[in-house]
């Protein structure tokens, strides 16, 4: 018997933006839709254990193989929730998950010059103009909003 994975069609609309939160996990709900997206030869531009899918896996401690493979036995949100919270190596108390997902949420590019010429580079290609985007969420948020139709 197969199972069947619901996925969002992300060549048709973005994965939930970083900000979205399950079990006080910024990142969390984008790394299902990537990953669930991609089981099913949905996913379009978005990749599946980037480097930004990759600081969810590291603060839990949980290998994107195995994750993948759960995922693909049609688990829910709360299911996926219910087996993270059961496989995590580190068991983050509730206040440590949220000061990590309130740093992520705010996180701007290091201040190496070649991330922040990455930055600018990506945020270019949006607008020269916009002050308010300082974070990888505000600059994720855009990239989303635009190529997916959003007037800038």
């Amino acid at each position: 018997m197969s199972t069947k994975v619901v996925a969002f069609d992300l060549t048709q609309r973005p994965p939930r933006g970083m900000r979205s939160r399950l079990g006080g996990y910024v990142i969390f709900p984008r790394v299902l839709d990537k990953c669930r997206a991609l089981i099913a030869g949905k996913n379009g531009e978005f990749n599946y254990n980037c480097p930004l899918d990759q600081h969810f896996f590291r603060f839990v401690g949980i290998d994107p193989a195995a994750f993948q493979a759960q995922v693909a036995t049609g688990a829910g949100d709360a299911a996926m929730l219910d087996w993270v919270q059961s496989n995590t190596m580190s068991k983050p108390a509730p206040w440590v998950i949220a000061q990590w997902s309130a740093y992520h949420e705010q996180r701007g590019p290091d201040s190496d010059a070649e991330t922040l010429e990455y930055f600018a580079t990506a945020l270019a290609k949006f607008s020269q103009t916009r002050e308010d985007i300082r974070s990888w969420a505000d600059l994720l948020d855009l990239d989303d909003y635009a190529s997916f139709g959003g007037a800038l």
